[in-house]
């Protein structure tokens, strides 16, 4: 591995550490009894936190950014389909259980 994708790989490593620190820092909501509860601000932006985690753990770590384009695109809808079913089953939940 030469230095220049070592340094590449070791900045997107901090970008997805320093995702997933913006996460566990916003979970911290609570309700009047102080006792932790999610919200949906806090649900909806740790699925979108993953979903661009995965994007980029795809593009950097599995190499797909120098794979064919189809490939490239497959990978995009795969992580859209996903994004569409955990949100949509998310707020269905949400709606059938309030």
């Amino acid at each position: 591995m030469s230095v220049l994708a070592g340094k590449r790989l070791l900045i997107v490593w901090l970008i997805l550490t320093a995702m997933t620190l913006v996460y566990v820092w916003m979970d911290e909501a609570v309700d009047e009894n102080g006792t932790l509860r999610a919200s949906t601000v806090v649900t909806v932006s740790a699925i979108v936190i993953a979903l661009i985690k995965v994007r980029i753990i795809f593009r950097e770590f599995m190499e797909v950014r120098h794979a064919p384009v189809v490939l490239c695109r497959l990978t995009d809808a795969w992580v859209v389909l996903i994004g569409v079913g955990l949100l949509g089953s998310y707020f269905v939940g949400s709606a059938v259980a309030g």
